[in-house]
């Protein structure tokens, strides 16, 4: 399988004896692994990725000679296909599939627990690594040189213009986060926001952010499952949680955003998706980091919004911002990481330089992109052209001039 496996640059296993192992294809990077441990042996054949994790966090797996965990999961990275492709391996997957399902559910009660067990780590810790605003999602990067608070801020610029905002509109903003993408929209125009989550952590600082910033009269931040929400929205946001979903909630989801919505509403969902056929969040990621949470295909979006009778006005992907957000992430993660390990220990911070670094492969040369897709109930709910976005950004690049800090 390692002969199949590495097509691209090469790799030297060192075993537990010692012996040194060599796998080598095309030119390419070249990485030095150790393995101290026989066992690893059967378990990086049968279950690849979350042995090679829970090897690297364990310390049983190691990097040697110059090369890094970084450039062994660049170097999987540009040979997932090979791997994939083996015939064991495409029994394995399909065997795993069965359980996609459950996998997936994110049933009312169950999804507040999946939510609380990565966002509830703590906001002190969230604050070591994103940026001062702590918007914990893809950056959008509209110049080379943008700071990582230049970026997330030109992504709330973005969706704020999408969603065509007017005077005295009420929001909604489903999994709210910290409250950033909420306090934007009220700073940028005289409307009400609601933001729903399901981490208590994040509702308490959300609140004292707007109460400092004197919005508390038109933005409140709830701990509700958006499927409680009764009343009426004239525009729905939703940034980063249509991962934690599930396929097999889909309709349930899009369903909820039409019954929020009057017809000439508007949705903007920001999301990660990817573009290869419908598959699973690997293993490692549903353990350790986001259980219940899946990327989907676009595929099985659009299967839900037509059965679910709305219109997507407009369509947007956003390919390699996201990987250099997690490039971001992982550098200030790595300035703080003597904290993290006092925070926690030693094997929780490899296991987020497991995620961070891995997640950044997955974005640079895997599947994963994110996209926009906004979304209503008429054809005419937004402007026919996109130039209203473009002019729209303009007019609140001056008014952060006027309202938000200078970055």
């Amino acid at each position: 399988m390692m002969k199949s496996f590495i097509q691209s640059g090469r790799l030297e296993v060192i075993d537990a004896n010692g012996k040194r192992h060599v796998f080598e294809g095309n030119p390419g990077p070249k990485v030095v692994m150790r393995l101290t441990d026989k066992k690893l042996y059967r378990d990086l054949v049968f279950k690849s990725e979350i042995a090679a994790a829970e090897a690297y966090m364990d310390g049983t797996m190691t990097f040697e000679e110059g090369s890094s965990l970084r450039d062994f999961l660049h170097l999987f990275s540009i040979n997932r296909l090979s791997l994939a492709a083996y015939p064991l391996q495409k029994i394995i997957r399909k065997i795993t599939m069965l359980t996609r399902r459950k996998q997936q559910s994110n049933r009312v009660g169950q999804a507040q627990q999946n939510v609380a067990h990565h966002y509830d780590l703590g906001n002190e810790f969230y604050k070591l690594f994103l940026d001062e605003n702590m918007l914990y999602s893809c950056a959008y990067f509209a110049n080379d040189d943008d700071s990582l608070e230049q970026a997330q801020r030109n992504k709330l610029r973005l969706i704020a213009a999408k969603l065509n905002l007017q005077p005295k509109q009420k929001i909604l903003d489903i999994g709210c986060g910290w409250g950033d993408m909420a306090l934007y929209l009220a700073s940028m125009e005289d409307v009400n926001v609601v933001g729903v989550t399901l981490s208590t952590e994040q509702q308490q600082l959300a609140t004292e952010r707007a109460s400092k910033l004197g919005l508390s009269n038109r933005v409140e931040f709830r701990l509700q499952d958006y499927r409680d929400v009764e009343e009426k929205f004239d525009r729905i946001v939703s940034v980063g949680m249509f991962e934690h979903v599930g396929v097999s909630h889909y309709d349930e989801y899009f369903a909820k955003l039409n019954d929020l919505m009057p017809d000439d509403g508007l949705a903007l969902i920001h999301s990660i998706g990817h573009m290869s056929p419908p598959g699973m969040a690997s293993k490692f990621m549903r353990k350790y980091i986001f259980p219940g949470a899946y990327s989907p295909a676009l595929s099985e979006v659009f299967d839900s919004v037509e059965r679910n009778s709305l219109w997507c006005l407009d369509l947007e992907f956003l390919r390699v911002h996201y990987a250099d957000t997690l490039m971001h992430w992982e550098s200030r993660f790595q300035e703080n990481r003597q904290k993290v390990e006092e925070m926690y220990d030693e094997r929780f911070a490899r296991m987020w330089e497991f995620y961070l670094i891995s997640a950044e492969a997955m974005f640079r040369t895997g599947s994963q992109l994110v996209f926009h897709m906004q979304l209503s109930r008429k054809r005419d709910a937004a402007p026919l052209t996109r130039d209203y976005m473009v002019d729209t950004q303009r007019q609140y690049q001056q008014v952060e001039a006027r309202k938000l800090p200078a970055l």
